[in-house]
């Protein structure tokens, strides 16, 4: 991912696909792959809170206690970026950015090994079933991606839920 590299990986409930969220080259391959607008964003995904403090630092204490209570864990929150710390091309069309930190244990070990978020979204063209296992993942891809993660899905029968702080709604269930 260093080099601007897509890998495929296990997370809570679907494979994703996910690359370096500042390298606008390794964003807009992944896109391709998928046949993503750009304009609909993607997830960034921590192993840690610390890894997305920055985005918190502007929070009140009510809205910071609201999303860390959730994690690490199965929750996506759609956090205000008024300083612009995530780049355009990772928010696509919103001024939001959603973010999770993740207890799955291969998503905590490559964002651990990156050294912060990684992006993370379906394993799936667009339209497409998200892939559940890793063949699915090798025949929508094939050679596409960089590499393949080892490793099992979590337990959720669902994608993670997505929630916006500031309106309080969920916008995926």
């Amino acid at each position: 991912m260093r080099r601007g590299g897509v890998i495929a990986y296990p997370t809570e409930a679907v494979w994703g696909v996910g690359c370096d969220p500042f390298n606008e080259d390794a964003l807009e391959r992944l896109l391709h792959l998928k046949s993503r607008p750009r304009h609909k964003g993607v997830i960034l995904a921590a192993a840690s809170i610390a890894q997305v403090e920055p985005l918190l630092a502007g929070l009140s204490d009510e809205q910071r206690n609201r999303v860390t209570s959730t994690w690490p864990g199965p929750v996506t929150w759609l956090l205000p970026d008024p300083h612009h710390l995530v780049p355009e091309w990772v928010k696509g069309k919103h001024n939001s950015v959603a973010v999770r930190v993740s207890n799955h244990p291969v998503v905590q070990a490559l964002c651990n090994e990156f050294g912060g978020p990684i992006v993370s979204t379906s394993a799936n063209p667009a339209g497409a079933e998200p892939a559940r296992n890793m063949l699915r993942v090798q025949l929508y891809f094939a050679n596409r991606v960089d590499a393949i993660m080892p490793g099992a899905l979590g337990d959720l029968d669902q994608p993670t839920q997505i929630r916006d702080l500031l309106t309080e709604s969920v916008i995926r269930n």
